[in-house]
Protein backbone atom coordinates (compact mmCIF):
# COMPACT_ATOMS: atom_id res chain seq x y z
CA UNK A 1 0.00 0.00 0.00
CA UNK A 2 1.17 3.37 -0.96
CA UNK A 3 0.23 6.72 1.27
CA UNK A 4 0.49 9.60 -0.80
CA UNK A 5 0.03 13.06 1.12
CA UNK A 6 -2.40 15.42 -0.38
CA UNK A 7 -1.85 19.66 -0.01
CA UNK A 8 -3.51 19.07 4.10
CA UNK A 9 -1.47 16.87 5.29
CA UNK A 10 -4.27 14.73 7.21
CA UNK A 11 -6.03 13.52 4.29
CA UNK A 12 -4.25 11.02 2.19
CA UNK A 13 -4.89 9.38 -0.65
CA UNK A 14 -4.11 5.28 -0.28
CA UNK A 15 -3.05 3.21 -3.45
CA UNK A 16 -3.59 -0.12 -2.62
CA UNK A 17 -1.36 -3.01 -4.04
CA UNK A 18 -3.24 -4.42 -6.45
CA UNK A 19 -2.59 -8.48 -8.11
CA UNK A 20 -4.18 -9.16 -11.47
CA UNK A 21 -3.66 -12.28 -14.16
CA UNK A 22 -6.18 -13.31 -16.55
CA UNK A 23 -9.11 -14.01 -14.09
CA UNK A 24 -9.39 -10.17 -12.61
CA UNK A 25 -7.68 -8.98 -9.48
CA UNK A 26 -7.34 -8.81 -5.96
CA UNK A 27 -6.23 -5.95 -3.44
CA UNK A 28 -6.88 -5.59 0.08
CA UNK A 29 -9.39 -2.70 0.72
CA UNK A 30 -8.77 -2.76 4.52
CA UNK A 31 -5.90 -4.02 7.01
CA UNK A 32 -6.27 -2.81 10.32
CA UNK A 33 -2.75 -3.50 11.09
CA UNK A 34 -1.42 -1.81 7.37
CA UNK A 35 -4.03 1.30 8.02
CA UNK A 36 -3.13 2.08 11.61
CA UNK A 37 0.98 1.89 10.58
CA UNK A 38 -0.03 4.70 8.51
CA UNK A 39 -1.84 6.97 10.84
CA UNK A 40 -5.63 5.63 9.97
CA UNK A 41 -7.69 4.33 12.90
CA UNK A 42 -9.59 1.20 12.96
CA UNK A 43 -12.53 2.17 14.80
CA UNK A 44 -15.26 1.95 11.72
CA UNK A 45 -18.68 1.19 13.13
CA UNK A 46 -20.50 1.93 9.94
CA UNK A 47 -20.20 1.19 5.97
CA UNK A 48 -22.01 3.61 3.91
CA UNK A 49 -22.70 2.88 0.00
CA UNK A 50 -23.91 5.23 -2.62
CA UNK A 51 -24.65 5.05 -6.20
CA UNK A 52 -25.57 8.35 -8.51
CA UNK A 53 -25.39 9.78 -12.07
CA UNK A 54 -22.99 12.04 -13.67
CA UNK A 55 -23.33 15.28 -12.31
CA UNK A 56 -24.51 14.41 -8.62
CA UNK A 57 -23.16 16.62 -5.86
CA UNK A 58 -23.32 15.10 -2.53
CA UNK A 59 -22.04 17.07 -0.04
CA UNK A 60 -20.19 18.67 1.72
CA UNK A 61 -21.49 17.18 4.44
CA UNK A 62 -19.93 16.94 8.31
CA UNK A 63 -21.22 16.28 11.87
CA UNK A 64 -20.32 19.10 14.46
CA UNK A 65 -20.79 16.16 17.11
CA UNK A 66 -19.88 12.32 16.63
CA UNK A 67 -17.12 13.58 13.89
CA UNK A 68 -16.88 11.10 11.45
CA UNK A 69 -13.92 10.36 9.81
CA UNK A 70 -13.96 8.41 6.24
CA UNK A 71 -12.34 5.90 4.67
CA UNK A 72 -13.82 6.69 0.84
CA UNK A 73 -13.41 4.31 -2.32
CA UNK A 74 -15.52 3.80 -5.49
CA UNK A 75 -16.88 0.62 -6.54
CA UNK A 76 -18.08 1.79 -9.65
CA UNK A 77 -16.79 4.73 -12.06
CA UNK A 78 -14.94 8.10 -11.37
CA UNK A 79 -15.97 10.74 -8.72
CA UNK A 80 -14.47 14.02 -7.92
CA UNK A 81 -14.11 14.04 -4.11
CA UNK A 82 -13.21 16.77 -1.40
CA UNK A 83 -12.60 17.23 1.33
CA UNK A 84 -12.73 21.22 3.31
CA UNK A 85 -11.07 21.21 6.67
CA UNK A 86 -13.69 23.02 9.29
CA UNK A 87 -10.86 22.79 12.55
CA UNK A 88 -10.47 26.19 13.67
CA UNK A 89 -6.97 25.47 15.60
CA UNK A 90 -5.73 23.83 11.98
CA UNK A 91 -3.13 25.69 9.78
CA UNK A 92 -5.29 24.75 7.22
CA UNK A 93 -8.52 25.27 8.40
CA UNK A 94 -10.70 26.67 5.48
CA UNK A 95 -8.69 25.27 2.48
CA UNK A 96 -9.68 22.15 0.97
CA UNK A 97 -8.22 19.50 -0.92
CA UNK A 98 -9.48 17.46 -3.82
CA UNK A 99 -8.68 14.11 -5.21
CA UNK A 100 -10.39 11.88 -8.52
CA UNK A 101 -11.32 8.75 -7.01
CA UNK A 102 -11.90 5.61 -9.77
CA UNK A 103 -12.68 2.17 -9.56
CA UNK A 104 -10.31 1.72 -12.03
CA UNK A 105 -7.64 3.20 -10.07
CA UNK A 106 -8.78 1.35 -6.99
CA UNK A 107 -7.71 3.96 -5.00
CA UNK A 108 -9.08 5.54 -1.72
CA UNK A 109 -8.85 8.94 0.16
CA UNK A 110 -8.57 8.86 4.01
CA UNK A 111 -10.72 12.26 5.42
CA UNK A 112 -10.31 12.78 9.65
CA UNK A 113 -12.84 13.94 11.98
CA UNK A 114 -13.27 17.28 11.39
CA UNK A 115 -13.60 17.75 7.83
CA UNK A 116 -16.46 18.38 5.68
CA UNK A 117 -17.18 16.21 2.71
CA UNK A 118 -18.88 15.53 -0.57
CA UNK A 119 -18.04 14.27 -4.64
CA UNK A 120 -19.16 15.38 -7.50
CA UNK A 121 -19.77 11.98 -10.01
CA UNK A 122 -18.02 12.58 -13.49
CA UNK A 123 -18.71 9.15 -15.20
CA UNK A 124 -22.07 8.24 -16.22
CA UNK A 125 -22.82 6.35 -12.82
CA UNK A 126 -20.54 5.80 -9.50
CA UNK A 127 -21.04 3.63 -6.66
CA UNK A 128 -18.72 5.11 -3.63
CA UNK A 129 -18.45 3.51 -0.52
CA UNK A 130 -16.93 4.61 2.90
CA UNK A 131 -16.11 3.44 6.23
CA UNK A 132 -17.04 6.08 8.67
CA UNK A 133 -15.72 6.34 12.68
CA UNK A 134 -18.66 7.21 14.02
CA UNK A 135 -22.31 6.47 13.87
CA UNK A 136 -24.23 8.87 11.49
CA UNK A 137 -26.50 11.71 13.81
CA UNK A 138 -28.99 13.11 11.66
CA UNK A 139 -29.30 15.74 14.60
CA UNK A 140 -25.32 16.26 14.40
CA UNK A 141 -25.41 16.90 10.39
CA UNK A 142 -24.38 19.79 9.35
CA UNK A 143 -23.74 20.87 5.46
CA UNK A 144 -21.57 23.15 4.25
CA UNK A 145 -22.73 24.93 0.42
CA UNK A 146 -21.05 23.22 -2.28
CA UNK A 147 -20.35 26.08 -4.31
CA UNK A 148 -19.48 28.68 -1.45
CA UNK A 149 -18.12 31.80 -3.22
CA UNK A 150 -15.38 31.84 -0.44
CA UNK A 151 -14.60 27.84 -0.94
CA UNK A 152 -14.69 28.50 -4.57
CA UNK A 153 -14.81 24.56 -5.32
CA UNK A 154 -13.89 23.86 -9.70
CA UNK A 155 -16.54 21.50 -9.15
CA UNK A 156 -16.05 19.50 -12.79
CA UNK A 157 -19.70 19.28 -14.08
CA UNK A 158 -21.06 18.65 -17.50
CA UNK A 159 -24.22 20.02 -17.44
CA UNK A 160 -26.12 21.66 -14.64
CA UNK A 161 -25.66 20.30 -10.73
CA UNK A 162 -28.34 17.69 -9.49
CA UNK A 163 -28.61 18.06 -5.77
CA UNK A 164 -30.49 17.40 -3.23
CA UNK A 165 -32.72 20.35 -1.54
CA UNK A 166 -30.85 19.52 1.53
CA UNK A 167 -27.34 20.30 -0.32
CA UNK A 168 -28.91 23.05 -2.32
CA UNK A 169 -29.58 24.67 0.91
CA UNK A 170 -26.17 24.31 2.41
CA UNK A 171 -24.54 27.14 5.12
CA UNK A 172 -21.91 29.05 3.47
CA UNK A 173 -18.47 28.84 4.92
CA UNK A 174 -18.70 32.40 6.78
CA UNK A 175 -21.73 31.44 8.61
CA UNK A 176 -21.03 27.91 9.41
CA UNK A 177 -20.35 26.04 12.69
CA UNK A 178 -16.79 24.66 12.96
CA UNK A 179 -14.74 22.32 15.07
CA UNK A 180 -12.48 23.56 18.18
Amino acid sequence: MQIIPTAIPDVVEILPKVFGDARGFFFESWNAQAFAHAGIPDAFVQDNHSRSIRNVVRGLHYQIRQAQGKLVRVLAGEVYDIAVDLRCNSPTFGRWVSLVLSAERKNMVWVPPGFAHGFCVVSEHAEVFYKATDYYAPEHERTLLWNDAQLAIPWPLQGAPIISPKDAAGTPFADAEFYP
